[in-house]
């Protein structure tokens, strides 16, 4: 298989840091067929990011949230609120993780490492569904 693409949509998701990992390769049955290749996940979206982070301890998921919180609160005097907010905090956060990721292929796997998880960094309160084109690409 030289080259995949498919458009996996998430469910909506409350503000902070989900697990999407075994969704992604549950929805990605093709990873399994590439020997040695590339999986490029791209969010098509600029109020949430995808970030790759420790996947064993609850409590990291709620750290980083109130990091980044603490980095772009919503009491900042920001000129584009219109959209609420949450909104202009979110895309500083979105700009500070980026929005896509890129993650190594072996014998059929994810090269995550042992204590590391895609997450879904979703920064809006009541956002929607999400997009992420998957790209993969290997022999």
């Amino acid at each position: 298989m030289p080259w995949f693409q498919k458009q996996v949509q998430l469910q909506a998701h409350k503000r902070g840091f989900h697990l999407i990992t075994s969704e992604l390769v549950e929805a990605l049955p093709e990873i399994s067929q590439i020997r040695m290749g590339m999986l490029n996940l791209f969010l098509q979206h600029t109020s949430a990011a995808l970030s790759i982070n420790e996947n064993a301890d609850p409590d990291v998921p709620f750290d980083l949230e109130s990091s980044l919180s603490a980095i772009a609160p919503e009491s900042f005097p920001y000129r584009h609120t219109c959209e609420g907010p949450d909104d202009m905090p979110a895309h500083v956060k979105s700009s500070l993780l980026g929005c896509s990721q890129l993650i190594p292929i072996s014998e059929g796997q994810l090269c995550l490492g042992t204590w590391q998880g895609i997450y879904l960094c979703e920064h809006r309160n009541r956002a929607g569904r999400r997009r992420i084109v998957a790209t993969l690409w290997g022999e």
